[in-house]
């Protein structure tokens, strides 16, 4: 395999977004920030999610194959040994990643940096994705643990706020990904993955994604009601709220393609709106 196919192989992208999460719960608890250690961070983090992306590569090269969005992926045509050498890879970088949150952190930020990897290599991966349309739903919180790892790189004892910023990544999770399993609802029949829209139709769907993100919504407001962050928190999650249930009533009316992608992409807005809003209440 090339360079570039275990990049591809990494997810960098979804990657990224999970080291940002951390650095988010950093920050959130952070009275004195410490830029190397958000970088350390960052990585530790980059490689638990790239490990487990990794994982999730090799273990449904059988599926990929029979998508049209994940034909082309490196292990999708390649069902024979050559595989099994790409385990090593993805073990490789669990235990590099592992090694430097407890090295540079603690065990609590490590521990929740292996839960991470866990929820999403095995958990979403192998249990839930081809047996149960709750897959994303549990499997989701992968992404919660970011943020309490990011929370404990600070100070393991402080729980409040990063728990309830956990239960919002939880809850936005399910949000995105219908929205995106809309658009791929053809591509996941194909290879009998039990995902909502394949199950009961794009409307329904719909009406599952409004239903979770009148929840979202709400918990997001949860930590500027318990004066866990302040008024410009507040101000911006309820805006950023609104505009993720406009889209969503807009998807019950046309539960197509053009809205499904439009939320997709809103729904990422809105939790970028929420960093953000983390950030300035904190620090500015």
């Amino acid at each position: 395999m090339t360079f570039r196919q275990y990049i591809e192989l990494m997810k960098l992208r979804i990657g990224v977004v999970i080291a940002l999460t951390a650095v988010i719960g950093y920050l959130a608890v952070a009275s004195d920030v410490n830029a190397v250690h958000m970088v350390l961070l960052a990585l530790s983090m980059l490689l638990g999610s790239s490990s487990s992306s990794v994982f999730n590569h090799f273990y449904d090269r059988d599926i990929d194959r029979r998508m049209m969005r994940t034909s082309k992926r490196p292990l999708a045509n390649d069902l024979g040994g050559r595989g099994w050498g790409v385990l090593f890879f993805a073990a490789s970088l669990l235990v590099v990643g592992l090694v430097l949150a407890m090295g540079v952190f603690n065990g609590i930020v490590a521990l929740h940096l292996f839960l991470g990897a866990f929820f999403y290599g095995i958990v979403y991966t192998v249990w839930l994705k081809r047996k149960s349309w709750v897959n994303i739903i549990i499997g989701g919180a992968a992404g919660s643990f970011a943020v309490l790892a990011g929370a404990a790189a600070v100070d393991p004892s402080i729980w409040l706020l990063p728990t309830l910023l956990a239960v919002v990544l939880f809850l936005w999770t399910p949000t995105h990904f219908w929205s995106l399993a809309i658009l791929l609802k053809e591509d996941y029949a194909k290879a009998g993955i039990p995902m909502l829209p394949v199950l009961v139709g794009e409307k329904r769907t719909a009406q599952a994604i409004l239903i979770n993100s009148v929840l979202l919504a709400l918990s997001a407001m949860v930590p500027w009601a318990m004066g866990e962050l302040g008024p410009l928190y507040g101000a911006l999650a309820a805006l950023g709220g609104a505009g993720l249930l406009a889209g969503n009533l807009a998807l019950i009316k046309d539960p197509g393609r053009i809205w499904a992608r439009r939320n997709f992409f809103i729904s990422m807005i809105y939790l970028m709106l929420l960093f953000l809003a983390v950030v300035l209440d904190k620090h500015l």
